[in-house]
């Protein structure tokens, strides 16, 4: 009669035989023993090794097919993805911050919030807000720097 030893490297390279990978074998393995033992408490087995191995490789074809179903879905992995939403209080600071933001930029003045606007959200270049609003390039990126200290220091204050 084998050892356990020998039974268990025997439903092992059974296992990975079936295109399981080595560093999982072990587990189904392991799984597969459970079984067996479970088993043995209500019933006896004729051959201890065949119902390991058979074990085995039954747990590693239910996990080719599970993992054909949905290769993306292992149980295992699904509790590792993080849920990225943001939970209802960072909503709600965020909405705050967004209004304190509205809030300092209507501060500014009308031509300068302007200025400030186009080069950041619509991305034109100095030079095209310079001929847009009839400036130099200087007045305006000089603008967009203050505009931008300003917002800077609104912004410290929540």
């Amino acid at each position: 009669m084998p050892t356990l030893a020998e039974m268990l490297q025997k439903a092992r390279r059974a296992v990975v035989r079936q295109g399981i990978p080595e560093q999982d074998a072990d587990e189904l393995v392991q799984d597969a023993f459970l079984k067996l033992e479970l088993y043995q408490r209500k019933s006896q087995a004729r051959s201890q090794e065949a119902l390991l191995v058979t074990a085995a490789v039954n747990l590693s074809i239910d996990r080719q097919r599970r993992n054909a179903r949905a290769p993306f879905a292992d149980g295992e992995d699904l509790r590792h993805i993080a849920d990225v939403t943001p939970d209802p209080g960072q909503i709600v600071e965020q909405q705050q911050r967004l209004r304190h933001a509205a809030a300092g930029l209507a501060q500014l003045p009308e031509r300068t919030r302007r200025i400030l606007l186009k080069r950041r959200l619509e991305n034109m270049s100095y030079a095209e807000i310079a001929r847009d609003e009839e400036m130099s390039v200087a007045a305006v990126e000089k603008q967009v720097a203050r505009a931008t200290l300003q917002l800077m220091q609104w912004m410290s204050q929540w």
